[in-house]
């Protein structure tokens, strides 16, 4: 570690950072999708219509709704409220609050999961490394560097995780 060339890191470092901006818009733009399409997802799945296979989302969805006791929908129902009534007072915000754990690890492995856009010339964190690496010379500095960058997120969020979890347990 003693050729080991820190300053390679900190004058690329605005290149990099806007490669680990563009992975963490991504990740933040698939969450969203996701989300959208796979509450969409979930609700065809719980109904009579059934889907052959779900993606991620759908499933984590489902599950979390379906983690609400029956008898909270019974409740929204002895109230006189409609499914779609239930599924947004009661329902949802009961499933969401069981689903963060699961969310929140999805969402880690989706941040993981951008560093395969650069097979679509997409310039994200790993491509920024990998380019400055190989222009510099700097290969092992580069990958310790993005290596240390993605453990650093990916353990606060599992650190965020296990402390949902924990906290939930009580």
């Amino acid at each position: 570690m003693s050729d080991f060339d820190f300053a390679v890191i900190g004058q690329n470092l605005p290149f990099l950072a806007k490669g680990l901006g563009l992975s963490l818009w991504l990740t933040f733009l698939v969450v969203i999708g996701g989300m959208i399409l796979g509450a969409g997802l979930a609700l065809m799945r719980l109904s009579s219509f059934t889907l052959f296979e779900a993606a991620y989302y759908a499933e984590i969805l489902r599950a979390g709704i379906q983690s609400v006791r029956s008898g909270q929908v019974q409740a929204g129902k002895a109230s006189g409220l409609n499914y779609w009534q239930i599924q947004r007072y009661i329902v949802l915000p009961q499933a969401f609050r069981n689903m963060i754990p699961i969310l929140l690890t999805q969402r880690i492995v989706l941040f993981q999961d951008t560093s395969l856009v650069f097979v679509v010339s997409l310039r994200d964190f790993m491509t920024s490394a990998s380019i400055v690496a190989r222009t510099e010379g700097c290969l092992v500095e580069m990958y310790v560097f993005v290596a240390a960058v993605y453990f650093v997120l990916c353990f606060s969020g599992s650190f965020a995780v296990r402390r949902l979890q924990k906290g939930r347990s009580r």
